[in-house]
């Protein structure tokens, strides 16, 4: 049968331009998982989508940005102008503002100053500021005015606060780099996560126990001991301060640059404290000092649920001292450990790290894996690797379960379990 030419009907919903047509607030949810240069670019889609961009509530100049900008236009492109006519254009709230400033950059305080104010009328939640030059940046106080913050993070900033600050009452994490923070966070009754870190010779700034001990709502806290305005750190003194976290669930203490001194007796009353503690990590840990290496064995014991244990090995004398587990722990309780998973770096075959590894063991019903990461020169040969396995495999272990790895250094073969 001969087929008669006619009109085909299009449906409605087949002319309909989904994309054009989208709610406001699923573009702005679909922008925000853009790096800003591409979300910006979505304004060459179509007429309707010529100003979609200011829609954005989450402005991102990262690294990457960085590097998106020097690669088309070298580091003169890296302008501030951009940025604040960008930051002006913007419709809505503005929720994160992360700001990167690269080596070589010197960031006009003035123009900072002013987004710092625009951020804060926006309604700004979570701030962050990486700053890579090596002078620190000037803050205002006009930061003291995001008072709907909720997360902030500063590298290498200088910040005062104003008379007036009252705190930061939604503030719930924070991340500090090399910077003086005590009066700051005192004043942040939610705070749930704090981090510390310094990376020059000297950590900027002390903090009072009284002050950090006001946080009663951390539950993780990665803190430099040095950094305690103290000059008598002793192992009581620490479980003292850790103590007052009753909701803390990770702890991660840097032991760099700390001088602690000889006690008689170990605050084992922690044990009861910290029931909240799953994860520990300790940094920086020498082996070959007596007291420091008490002060490590006391925070391990003492914790009557901890999961997950890391330490990190720090080396002060370029050999072995003689074994001071005689002297260490012979009034130390050993008792039952609930550990799962233990990473251990950089090992280098002293008697002290072998007598940790052997309690370790022995004390840990419950535990399923161990990591050693020995340093690059531990192994000379292969037969060195099957001496030191032959050792670890005949050490007793309370966990049938329990497998240890040799994480191998520049290998293919990363490790085997013995």
């Amino acid at each position: 049968m001969e087929q008669v030419p006619g009109k085909h009907k299009v449906s409605k919903s087949a002319s309909e331009d989904i994309i054009s047509t989208m709610p406001e607030d699923v573009i702005t949810r679909i922008l925000d998982r853009l790096p800003i240069q591409y979300a910006v670019r979505t304004s060459v889609l179509s007429r309707n989508w010529r100003f979609n961009w200011t829609l954005l509530s989450q402005v991102i100049f990262d690294e990457f940005f960085f590097d998106y900008l020097e690669g088309i236009g070298g580091e003169n492109w890296y302008d501030e102008n951009n940025i604040s006519k960008i930051l002006l254009h913007l419709k809505g709230s503005i929720t994160k503002f992360h700001l990167y400033i690269p080596e070589g950059k010197v960031l006009d305080v003035t123009e900072l100053d002013h987004w710092v104010l625009l951020l804060s009328r926006k309604g700004i939640k979570e701030f962050i500021l990486r700053n890579r030059h090596e002078e620190p940046c000037m803050l205002s106080s006009n930061l003291f005015s995001c008072v709907k913050l909720e997360r902030l993070s500063l590298s290498n900033c200088s910040l005062y606060p104003a008379p007036t600050f009252c705190g930061f009452p939604y503030l719930c994490e924070v991340t500090f780099v090399n910077l003086n923070f005590g009066e700051i966070i005192t004043q942040c009754p939610l705070l749930e996560f704090l981090e510390v870190v310094y990376f020059v010779a000297d950590p900027i700034g002390k903090i009072k126990m009284v002050e950090i001990a006001k946080l009663k709502n951390l539950k993780c806290l990665f803190f430099p001991l040095c950094m305690l305005d103290t000059t008598s750190l002793t192992s009581s003194l620490v479980f003292h301060l850790v103590g007052h976290f009753s909701k803390l669930q990770k702890l991660s203490l840097d032991l760099r640059k700390c001088k602690f001194i000889r006690e008689s007796g170990a605050g084992n009353w922690v044990r009861t404290s910290l029931s909240c503690l799953g994860t520990l990590t300790l940094y920086s840990v020498d082996f070959d000092s007596e007291v420091m290496l008490s002060f490590a064995i006391e925070m391990i014991w003492g914790l009557p649920e901890l999961q997950t244990l890391k330490i990190k090995a720090a080396y002060n004398a370029p050999v072995p001292q003689p074994a001071l587990c005689a002297s260490v722990f012979k009034n130390i309780s050993m008792g039952q450990l609930q550990l799962r998973v233990i990473d251990f770096y950089p090992f280098r075959g002293s008697d002290n790290e072998l007598w940790l590894i052997k309690n370790l063991l022995a004390c840990s019903p419950l535990l399923k894996k161990f990591y050693i990461f020995p340093i690059r020169m531990f192994f000379c040969s292969r037969n060195e690797k099957l001496m030191f396995a032959t050792k670890l495999s005949k050490l007793h272990r309370a966990s049938s379960a329990a497998k240890v790895k040799i994480m191998i250094p520049n290998v293919n073969i990363t490790g085997s379990w013995y």
